[in-house]
C-alpha cells in the first residue's frame, strides 16, 4: 500500500485536526528548526537562529520591546541592524550601515520608539518598533554608549559628553563634554529629572569618575563614592521599592558590581567575598516592577570568569543560569514576570557569536551544559572536547521538541500498524 493511501486513511480514522496537530508536532522537533519563543521550554536554553551573514565577532547590542516579548533587534559589528517577531526564530535586515552597533534601547513609556547608538556615526532612530530608521540631527560623528529615558526626554552617554533630546530625533549637547561616558542612567524620571553618569579614570590612580544632575543636564557634579574599578561600564536604575521615593542603582565597573539604595552616595559591592565573581560587568536589567529581582551579566574580561546570574533578593544571594558559553556580551529582558532572556554569547576560540533564549520560570536551568561559575553553576558533566552523540542528544536545547516529535512519530506508526492488522484480518 502507498504512503498516499495510508496518509487518506489515517485523516478517515483520525480526522483532519488531529493529524495537522501530529504533522506540526513532527516538524517542531527536526533538529534546527526555530522555535517561537511562545513554545519555549521552562527554565531551558535555546539556541535561536544566527543573523544573516553574522560576522565572525561579538553581538554587543540587542533589545526586547518591552510591549512584545517576542519582537527582538540585534546590531552587529559591520552596522546591520536585524528584526525578529517571533523571538529569534527568523531575522529580517532592516538598516545597513558603515559603523559598528554599540547599543540598542526601546522607550518603556513610547509605545514603538527605540534607539540605536553607533560607534562613530552617531545614532539611529525607529519610531515603529524598530521596522524602519532615520538618523537624528546633532548627534551625528559620536560614538554613543548608552541610552537612558525620562518621561519627557532621552539622554545618551557619548564619547563627548551627555547629549539630550526631546523627541529621540534633534539632539543637543547637555555637559560632561571632555569626558567620555559608557553609562547613564535616569534616577528620577519625573521633573527635575535626576540623571547619573559614568566615563573613564584619566589614569590608572584616579577614582572611577561619577557625576549626577540633579536637573535634566543641565548642571553636573562629580561624586565620589567609594567604588573599585577604573572604567564605569553600565548603570541601570530600577523600579521604586513599595515604601520611599529612591530607585535602586546598579553600577557594573570592569571589576566589580554596586548597588546604591540612596542615589549614588554610597554603593554596596555585591561582587567578591564569596558572592559574585571580583569581574567586569557589563549587562544588568531588572524585571518589571520589581526593585528587588534583576539580572547581571559578564563576558568576563577574557578571564573565563563571566556568566549570567539571577537574584530575587536585591543581591543578597545569587543564582547562575549556566548559560551554554560564559562570556556574555548583550542581554535583552522581555517584560515580563516570568521573562524571556535574550543572550548573545562569544567564543574567543573560535571566534564565534551565538544568540540564544531562557524562558526563566525558576526552575533549575535545562540545555547545553554551562560554563563553571564561581557562583552555583557546577562544573561540566563531560568535557565539551570529549562527547559521544549520546550527550549531544541529550546536551540539545532542541530536545523537549526531539522528544514530541519521537511521540508523534510513535502515534502514526502505531496507527498504521494498526490499520494494516485490521486490513488483513
Amino acid at each position: 500500500m502507498s504512503h498516499e493511501v495510508i496518509i487518506g486513511r489515517l485523516v478517515s480514522l483520525f480526522g483532519q485536526r488531529l493529524l495537522a496537530t501530529i504533522v506540526a508536532l513532527w516538524v517542531v522537533a527536526i533538529p534546527g528548526s526555530p522555535v517561537v519563543v511562545a513554545a519555549l521550554p521552562d527554565s531551558t536554553w535555546v539556541a535561536l537562529a544566527p543573523l544573516p551573514n553574522q560576522p565572525r565577532s561579538a553581538l554587543f547590542a540587542l533589545a526586547a520591546d518591552p510591549f512584545n516579548s517576542q519582537l527582538v533587534i540585534a546590531g552587529d559589528a559591520r552596522g546591520s541592524l536585524f528584526r525578529s517577531t517571533n523571538g529569534g526564530a527568523t531575522w529580517t535586515p532592516v538598516h545597513s550601515g558603515r559603523s559598528a552597533i554599540s547599543t540598542i534601547a526601546f522607550s518603556l513609556s513610547a509605545q514603538g520608539v527605540v534607539l540605536a547608538g553607533t560607534r562613530g556615526s552617531g545614532a539611529l532612530l525607529s519610531r515603529d518598533s524598530g521596522a524602519t530608521w532615520t538618523t537624528p540631527r546633532g548627534i551625528d560623528g559620536r560614538t554613543v554608549h548608552a541610552f537612558a529615558f525620562a518621561l519627557t526626554f532621552v539622554a545618551a552617554g557619548t564619547d563627548h559628553g551627555v547629549y539630550v533630546s526631546a523627541d529621540g530625533l534633534s539632539w543637543a549637547q547637555s555637559g560632561l563634554a571632555n569626558r567620555n561616558i559608557n553609562a547613564i542612567a535616569v534616577e528620577a524620571i519625573h521633573a527635575p529629572v535626576r540623571l547619573i553618569a559614568g566615563g573613564d579614570s584619566p589614569s590608572s590612580g584616579s577614582s572611577l569618575p561619577l557625576y549626577e544632575s540633579l536637573d535634566g543636564g543641565a548642571i553636573w557634579k562629580q561624586i565620589s563614592p567609594a567604588i573599585s574599578g577604573t572604567i564605569a561600564v553600565r548603570l541601570t536604575s530600577g523600579p521604586l521599592p513599595p515604601t520611599g521615593n529612591v530607585r535602586p542603582l546598579l553600577l557594573g565597573t570592569n571589576t566589580g558590581l554596586f548597588q546604591s539604595r540612596d542615589n549614588g552616595a554610597t554603593f554596596t559591592p555585591l561582587s567578591g567575598g564569596g558572592l559574585l565573581p571580583t569581574t567586569d560587568y557589563t549587562q544588568t536589567d531588572f524585571i518589571t516592577v520589581h526593585y528587588d529581582r534583576f539580572y547581571v551579566a559578564s563576558d568576563g574580561g577574557g578571564s573565563g570568569s563571566g556568566g549570567l546570574w539571577r537574584t530575587n533578593n536585591s543581591g543578597q544571594t545569587f543564582t547562575s543560569l549556566r548559560p551554554p558559553d560564559a562570556s556574555i556580551t548583550a542581554l535583552a529582558v522581555s517584560n515580563d514576570e516570568k521573562p524571556v532572556l535574550y543572550v548573545a554569547t562569544f567564543r574567543p576560540s573560535s571566534h564565534t557569536a551565538a544568540l540564544w533564549a531562557y524562558h526563566d520560570t525558576g526552575g533549575t536551568p535545562q540545555g547545553p551544559p554551562g560554563t563553571a561559575s564561581p557562583v552555583a553553576s557546577g562544573a561540566r558533566a563531560t568535557p565539551l572536547g570529549n562527547r559521544s552523540i549520546v550527550d549531544e542528544l541529550l546536551a540539545s536545547p532542541q530536545l523537549p521538541y526531539i522528544g514530541l516529535g519521537l511521540g508523534a512519530l510513535a502515534v502514526i506508526f502505531t496507527a498504521i500498524a494498526a490499520h494494516l492488522r485490521g486490513r488483513y484480518r
